[in-house]
């Protein structure tokens, strides 16, 4: 974690920003089964990719690893794995990835990241255009029936709601929860809760943030809200409200959640364990607590009488179960 003299928590933010392409012009072309996507179920940044992935039907195009919800300096180990090691890449940590293609690599080893398995390096970690390229570069690999989560007419509209979204509400909560001072905290704590509001007023009339669909903006705030009580409310200290006390944000959070591709991609039990066991800063006891009540998200959220259309002209993907609550 990184501090600025008034105790602010700041993001480090340099990514690997190589690109896989439909032409390759950054050296890595789009390949059926030439790259595995690693993640961790825990980690709201990598839940994005899970979540298009399966929207856009790649599970069969682009393999996943899955990294347990804990990790330690070194980075995230593939725990969940028998012997420990990926069953693709033959690895026990992420970090061998990026070693292996930059072998002084200095920076953040995070999640998501995509593995090129043939020499086992990295390709890129860069989240924010990793879901993009997933939806515009691969489109040759979609699934019949694939929404389209970033439409041309709209991509103005849901780049500037993602800014924003990122900036107040996705790294808003970290920025409460590692502040390093009570005024740094307070600032982080405001601005979280006034975009919320400003959120709620948007979602008050319309069913989705941009247009009558689902885009990646819904999937960017989705990951960030289904975090929220379990995690965000109590660990990062932002608790003006829980998400069930935002009634518009709640019942969009679970219309969402009740969509196919987005709750079934959630383990709550994991989600919990990463934050109160790795973080003990915050929590040195690493003590996970037993609630909240998650049991809330199958409620009917009546979303439906605001219109829209979730998968537009496309279709949803096959149902999945859902993860058992904690």
């Amino acid at each position: 974690m990184a501090y600025v003299e008034s105790g602010e928590f700041t993001r480090d933010q340099r990514y690997i920003a190589t690109r896989i392409t439909a032409d390759g012009r950054d050296g890595f072309p789009v390949e059926p089964g030439r790259y595995r996507l690693v993640v961790s179920r825990a980690c709201p940044w990598a839940n994005r990719a899970i979540i298009v992935r399966r929207l856009l039907g790649l599970e069969d195009a682009l393999s996943m690893g899955v990294c347990g919800p804990t990790h330690d300096a070194r980075s995230w180990t593939f725990d969940l794995d028998p012997g420990g090691r990926d069953p693709v890449l033959g690895i026990e940590r992420l970090q061998e990835a990026f070693l292996k293609r930059y072998p002084d690599y200095d920076k953040g080893i995070t999640v998501p990241a995509i593995v090129d398995v043939p020499t086992g390096q990295v390709v890129t970690n860069d989240f924010a255009q990793i879901t993009i390229d997933l939806s515009l570069e691969w489109t040759a690999l979609h699934r019949e029936g694939a929404p389209d989560l970033y439409p041309a007419s709209l991509r103005d509209e849901i780049d500037e709601v993602n800014e924003v979204v990122y900036a107040d509400v996705n790294n808003g909560v970290y920025r409460a929860g590692f502040a390093g001072s009570q005024e740094a905290y307070e600032k982080a704590y405001d601005r979280l809760f006034r975009r919320l509001d400003r959120l709620s007023d948007r979602l008050g009339s319309r069913r989705y943030l941009v247009g009558d669909t689902i885009t990646e903006a819904d999937v960017r705030l989705f990951t960030t809200l289904v975090r929220f009580d379990a995690v965000y409310h109590g660990h990062f200290k932002c608790n003006r409200h829980k998400l069930t006390e935002m009634p518009v944000l709640w019942a969009y959070a679970r219309d969402l959640f009740q969509t196919p591709g987005f709750g079934d991609t959630i383990d709550f039990t994991q989600i919990k364990r990463h934050y109160y066991e790795v973080h003990r800063d915050i929590n040195p006891a690493g003590i996970v607590p037993a609630g909240p009540d998650l049991s809330g998200w199958l409620t009917p959220h009546g979303r439906e009488a605001l219109g829209g259309r979730p998968f537009g002209d496309g279709t949803p993907p096959v149902s999945q179960p859902v993860q058992q609550f904690a």
